[in-house]
């Protein structure tokens, strides 16, 4: 399979081996928004119906998994204003728990509160094959083991 190139508002179809697909948008900086849609294998595929399903999550994520051709790009278009928006994940010091937010637009990071990183997501690149788990866990309705290993510690040292 010939490589791919990682486009901001390409959508990437991922197997998530179990018959089901699952669709992810690439953002910027290594940065997909995964909707909360899937299709079994072999439907009929409605691309606005994807492109209308609410993100589910944002992830950075290793290039590999698209330019490897691992993940599939089927489409490509601009993307909305609310994907455009920069994110935020928070970091944690192992040691002394304490808390600072990374801003996705520009790498800058500041001093924060536990309450300001609740319902963030951690500053992580995934692998494709711990997305892939968690898109299943997350369609089936279940806790997922590695957003559990980097869920926010509530108590510093």
């Amino acid at each position: 399979m010939p490589k791919q190139r990682l486009k901001p508002g390409a959508l990437v179809k991922i197997e998530l081996g179990n018959g089901s697909l699952a669709f992810g948008r690439v953002l910027d900086r290594s940065q997909l928004a995964f909707y909360n849609f899937i299709v079994r294998e072999g439907d009929l595929l409605n691309l606005d119906s994807v492109y209308g399903s609410p993100v589910a999550f944002v992830l950075s994520v290793m290039d590999s998994a698209v330019k490897s051709g691992r993940w599939t790009i089927v489409d490509s278009r601009p993307m909305e204003a609310e994907l455009q928006v920069p994110r935020q994940y928070f970091l944690q010091d192992a040691i002394t728990g304490q808390v600072s937010i990374y801003r996705s637009s520009d790498g800058a990071t500041r001093e924060s509160t536990l309450a300001e990183c609740s319902g963030l997501e951690r500053a992580a690149v995934w692998d494709p094959e711990h997305v892939e788990d968690r898109l299943r866990d997350h369609f089936a309705n279940r806790p997922n083991r590695w957003v559990e290993q980097l869920r926010l510690k509530q108590s510093a040292c």
